[in-house]
């Protein structure tokens, strides 16, 4: 958050050499042969801080946008207006990522290395599988993993600045679980859409009026029989917009209160007047809603089981084969108690509670992915499992007890607490993206503004 006024001055000066070099090219290309005038020449779109956009970069990522947009059956708006609309995305998150650089934020080859396994295994595809899958689509491998290294960055300056800075008072955690407890319709969730215009920091009456008046202009267009998601790429501020603004299912206790009192009063397929907010003005589409899986419990008694397991992963040195083998050899072994399942998993088992001879100790309902706890739930008591298979790989599971009892006080007040900080993440991520913006140098280089 050192972007002062002085950097505009070092920023003109690390530019200046790029620039020079640039024009001193263009002169050059001019008294070229025709067949050498038709080379494109890369030039700066726009000076974030003390960095460039190129017009090559920029031309990339709309090439991708626009794809991404066919692809979701999205209508695509002016050329013009989607550059417009882009570029202010790349500055945005050109700005997030200087800043995680500043704060000392790295993702090496390695993180970076895991998380796209991650993704693969998510997706149920070995890592050549998934990287097929990417270049099938028309996105070069190498430009997708940069792509989840920034994404990566960003998640973690945000977590920083915004996700660490949320407050939930107590009372606010009185008031969710006494509402909670008096609620007797089962919890909804809603599939929403957006468009944001953004006022900026300490803005003047005349700015304020100005920003409404866009907001009106949106709304018009949406009497008017326009499409939201089409108008969302065009005028959203909302890091949301080259999505349509779309928001995704989600449940209604970890949306804002504010969309939430707008979107009771509308059915699916409406869309809300224009509210007020402290960071702009917002139309909010209800694109669908249902019954949420979550089924509450009477007086919030659960089911805790005590469990252990044995990891393996296929890799490249051992197949998936072997390793289904490799598990139903360590069963039988348990079974015919020639080894013990402690012995096996501390040898074999490639989890992080393989030194704890694969105890994960009492586990509630939802703390582990659902392949696992659908085959736990059906064991009896020492009973141990046949190969499991799950994002993470393959598991022996072993039930070592069960027990039923009241949900903790703690626990309540932490889902509790957890849900009202989902609740105030949007607005308070939207108010920081406001700031980092009005105050990150921008210089345009181009007529898109």
């Amino acid at each position: 958050m050192r972007h002062l006024l002085h950097m505009k001055q070092r920023t003109l000066l690390s530019v200046a050499a790029f620039s020079v070099g640039l024009l001193a090219m263009q002169s050059t290309l001019a008294q070229q042969t025709p067949a050498a005038k038709s080379q494109v020449v890369n030039s700066i779109v726009a000076v974030v801080n003390d960095e460039v956009i190129t017009k090559q970069e920029m031309d990339e990522r709309l090439a991708v946008v626009e794809k991404r947009l066919k692809a979701q059956g999205t209508a695509l708006p002016d050329r013009a207006d989607l550059r417009k609309q882009l570029l202010e995305r790349m500055i945005v998150d050109r700005a997030q990522l200087q800043l995680a650089k500043e704060n000392g934020m790295r993702v090496d080859d390695v993180m970076l290395d895991r998380a796209m396994l991650r993704m693969a295994e998510q997706q149920k595809m070995s890592l050549q599988q998934f990287r097929n899958q990417i270049e099938r689509e028309g996105t070069p491998y190498a430009s997708f993993r940069e792509e989840i290294r920034d994404d990566i960055m960003m998640q973690r300056i945000r977590e920083r600045e915004v996700d660490s800075k949320i407050l939930i008072t107590e009372s606010e955690v009185d008031n969710y679980l006494a509402v909670e407890a008096s609620t007797k319709v089962g919890k909804q969730e809603l599939n929403l859409a957006h468009i944001l215009i953004r006022i900026p920091e300490n803005a003047t009456a005349d700015q304020i009026a100005l920003r409404r008046n866009r907001a009106e202009e949106v709304l018009q267009k949406l009497r008017d029989g326009g499409d939201f998601a089409k108008l969302a790429v065009t005028y959203s501020d909302s890091a949301e917009a080259l999505k349509g603004g779309d928001l995704g299912w989600r449940e209604q206790d970890r949306l804002p209160q504010l969309f939430l009192d707008a979107v009771g009063k509308i059915k699916p397929g409406q869309y809300t007047d224009i509210i007020r907010s402290p960071n702009g003005f917002h139309i909010v589409k209800l694109n669908g809603q249902r019954a949420a899986n979550d089924v509450k419990q009477d007086a919030a008694v659960v089911q805790q089981t005590h469990v252990r397991h044995i990891l393996m992963k296929a890799n490249q040195i051992i197949s998936e084969a072997d390793v289904l083998k490799k598990m139903q050899d360590m069963k039988q072994q348990i079974v015919s108690k020639s080894a013990t399942f402690e012995e096996l998993a501390k040898a074999n088992s490639t989890d992080g509670s393989a030194a704890k001879g694969g105890d994960l100790g009492w586990i509630y309902p939802g703390d582990t992915v659902p392949e696992f706890e659908q085959a736990m739930n059906k064991l009896a008591i020492n009973e141990v499992s046949d190969p499991v298979k799950s994002p993470f790989g393959y598991h022996l599971i072993q039930v070592l007890e069960r027990k039923t009892e009241d949900q903790s006080n703690d626990r309540q007040r932490l889902a509790a607490r957890n849900a009202l900080r989902e609740r105030k993440a949007d607005e308070a991520l939207q108010d920081w993206l406001r700031e980092l913006r009005d105050r990150t140098y921008v210089e345009y280089r181009t007529d898109d503004k």
